[in-house]
């Protein structure tokens, strides 16, 4: 599993970075150390000695940023609770809590059209019943439509069961625990499944590998474990049931069997490919796992601290101009 690295961060750097690197110019670096008169080769070795400390250092350090992460998500917890109950209805904001300055004058301009628009409409359909909705509808289900990490494992046969979802939390390691960090879907009761709550629990480390130690660049994901969905009957969207025919070898009569076969569903995003400890992945499983990490790690760093603006198109926006920007460096 040590080639599945998929998170590693320097300082104030919350981007995903996946291993591999090109191999032609790692073999000329080694060229040219073996090319170096041997006392100096000497020193280069004690150099890279210190280097491995310095990776000890650095370790450590970013077990204290995961404990600052804890901390400090235990401060943001009450917000993100509020927009919970605002997003489900729960309590209604009061006006001051709504207020927006917006500098905009286009999109001031734009809504004050829309409005005109409206009134002009409400004056047409006078006998029609007023629409009330409460909270903000589809929220979440919006904001995966809406990222294309994430629009695509979503399925068509997926969207009515993520309209239930009221909330996504991430949940920090406890002080003396191994590291990782859990996500924490949030259901309301629905006609699917029984669970209130779909868990994925990733495992991390920060730690130098003793083979590579100059590789480390932070904590990695190393592993993780989805949780069993209680599916309602015949309500299973993971997988889909298929009839083929079978004809008998001897009789040369034919029947029909019906057997289920897996369905593409985002909701196998509990069921993540599992590697023996012993056993190496085969590529696709090691893409596999290398994306899942990725995903993983979106959420717990864009998504959930950043939601209303990845259900308002801004983080978009600034997801955009953040790639533009690293295309020209």
């Amino acid at each position: 599993m040590e080639a599945n690295k998929a998170e590693g961060r320097g300082k104030g750097d919350h981007g995903m970075q996946i291993p591999g690197g090109p191999l032609d110019r790692q073999d000329s670096l080694h060229n040219m150390e073996s090319l170096l008169p041997k006392a100096v080769k000497r020193r280069v070795y004690a150099l890279k000695k210190l280097q491995v400390q310095c990776a000890s250092i650095e370790a450590k350090f970013y077990e204290e940023v995961h404990e600052l992460e804890r901390k400090y998500a235990g401060l943001y917890q009450p917000l993100f609770d509020k927009r919970r109950d605002v997003v489900t209805a729960t309590v209604e904001p009061t006006d001051e809590e709504c207020e927006w300055h917006n500098d905009r004058e286009e999109e001031e301009e734009l809504a004050e059209e829309l409005k005109k628009k409206a009134a002009v409409e409400e004056k047409k359909e006078d006998a029609a019943p007023e629409e009330d909705p409460k909270g903000i509808p589809e929220f979440w289900l919006t904001i995966f439509k809406s990222v294309d990490m994430l629009s695509d494992m979503l399925q068509e046969h997926d969207e009515p069961i993520m309209k239930h979802l009221q909330d996504i939390q991430v949940k920090f390691s406890e002080p003396g625990q191994p590291m990782s960090f859990t996500l924490e879907f949030h259901f309301e009761p629905n006609s699917f499944f029984n669970n209130a709550v779909l868990s994925k629990v990733y495992k991390m480390k920060s730690e130098p590998d003793d083979d590579e130690p100059f590789s480390f660049e932070g904590p990695e994901i190393f592993d993780c474990e989805g949780c069993q969905i209680d599916w309602h009957k015949g309500k299973d969207v993971t997988v889909k049931t298929i009839k083929k025919k079978q004809k008998h070898k001897g009789r040369g009569t034919v029947r029909t069997v019906t057997k289920q076969v897996p369905n593409d569903s985002f909701f196998n995003f509990f069921n993540p490919i599992k590697v023996s400890p012993d056993g190496e992945p085969d590529e696709d499983a090691e893409f596999a796992l290398a994306t899942d990490f990725e995903i993983g790690h979106f959420f717990r760093e864009r998504i959930v601290p950043r939601a209303v603006l990845y259900f308002t198109g801004e983080a978009l926006e600034d997801d955009e101009s953040v790639r533009v920007k690293h295309t020209h460096i």
